[in-house]
């Protein structure tokens, strides 16, 4: 457990990691009280949390608002990286994997005059701030597709548009699904911040910075705890989603 590249089953490795969470847990617990609330007290405030119908509401609002933010990050990034190998697209492509360098800050007056409400600003937002990033894991993969593979297609007889098709579309669909839930949780952590840019149509950034506003300190602490775990939750969930579409990327995990 201690030596450099030695490997361990998943079962010694979830109680590892089970018991370093307790330990850390514990000293937090028997640390002197101060600024910072005890687990106990953001437990409790956690609790109260759930049982109430405006932490479900605002919930519900941030989840529908990432998982839409997603389609649409995806839908764009699919259709630019594909038409990357065509070099009209190729310096769109580019571009937009440039724009990772932008500051949603500067473009909030631009997007706030063109969209209609709160939540087509916050979707804009969260859309240009998941792209980029997506777009340039996804050409990444396409710069690495080795020649053979083309090479191969062309020894069959297809032409560029099925080549294109059968080497990146349908070959790379497994790192497609990767990349989306590796950039899922980029939308998940700024969904925070997009919400607390506009508040009208809450969300739980919206409630995270209504709490931040009175420094409640504890239910802030409750919040961040939640969404820590619904993040993990979907990062649980997409990844198996992506063994049961694709068996064979866990043929090596065997």
């Amino acid at each position: 457990m201690f030596k450099p590249f030695e490997k361990i089953s998943r079962q010694t490795f979830g109680i590892m990691v089970l018991a370093q969470a307790l330990f850390t847990l514990l000293i937090w617990q028997l640390s002197p009280g101060g600024l910072i609330p005890q687990p106990s007290h953001v437990l409790e405030a956690l609790g109260q949390l759930l049982t109430t119908r405006l932490l479900i509401d605002n919930l519900l609002v941030s989840l529908v608002l990432t998982l839409e933010a997603m389609l649409y990050s995806i839908l764009i990034t699919l259709l630019f990286s594909y038409l990357s190998v065509i070099p009209f697209f190729h310096s769109i492509a580019g571009f937009i994997v440039k724009c990772r360098y932008l500051t949603l800050t500067g473009l909030i007056f631009i997007f706030t005059l063109l969209t209609k409400d709160g939540g087509q600003l916050k979707l804009s937002l969260l859309v240009v701030g998941i792209v980029p990033f997506f777009t340039t894991s996804f050409l990444a993969v396409i710069l690495r597709i080795p020649a053979q593979e083309f090479e191969l297609c062309q020894t069959l007889g297809y032409n560029r548009w099925q080549s294109l098709y059968e080497v990146i579309i349908v070959g790379k669909a497994d790192q497609v699904f990767e990349m989306v839930r590796q950039n899922f949780a980029i939308a998940w952590m700024m969904i925070t911040m997009v919400e607390g840019l506009n508040m009208s149509e809450g969300g739980i950034g919206a409630l995270l910075i209504k709490y931040n506003k009175y420094n409640d300190l504890t239910h802030v602490l409750a919040l961040q705890a939640l969404i820590f775990v619904i993040g993990l939750c979907f990062d649980y969930v997409l990844g198996l989603l992506r063994g049961w579409l694709f068996p064979y990327t866990q043929i090596h995990k065997k």
